[in-house]
C-alpha cells in the first residue's frame, strides 16, 4: 500500500498515512476538524529484490583475477589434471 503525505492548509498539520490506492482521499483534519485536509505524493516504500536472477546474485561480472593453477601441476609444461597447457 502506498504511503501519502497530507497537510492541513487551515492548522498546519502534517501527517503521512498508509492507505489503498483505490481508498478516496482523506478531507477531514485529525487535529483541527476542518475539510482542509489534502492528500499529496507520498515518499512510499523502498524495494528490496531478493532471490536469484538479479544483477547481485547471477548477472554480476566473473572476477578479472587469473584462476591460480592446482598445487599438483607440473611448472615443465606436463600436466596430469590438463589445466597446464603450455
Amino acid at each position: 500500500m502506498p504511503t501519502y503525505d497530507y497537510h492541513c492548509k487551515e492548522c498546519g498539520h502534517q501527517a503521512e498515512i498508509t492507505q489503498k490506492i483505490s481508498e478516496p482521499a482523506l478531507e477531514t483534519c485529525p487535529k483541527c476538524n476542518k475539510k482542509a485536509f489534502k492528500r499529496g505524493p507520498g515518499g512510499g516504500i523502498g524495494l528490496a529484490f531478493k532471490g536469484s536472477g538479479f544483477y547481485i546474485n547471477d548477472y554480476a561480472r566473473p572476477s578479472s583475477e587469473p584462476s591460480e593453477k592446482p598445487s599438483s601441476c607440473n611448472p615443465s609444461g606436463c600436466c596430469p589434471c590438463n589445466k597446464n597447457t603450455n
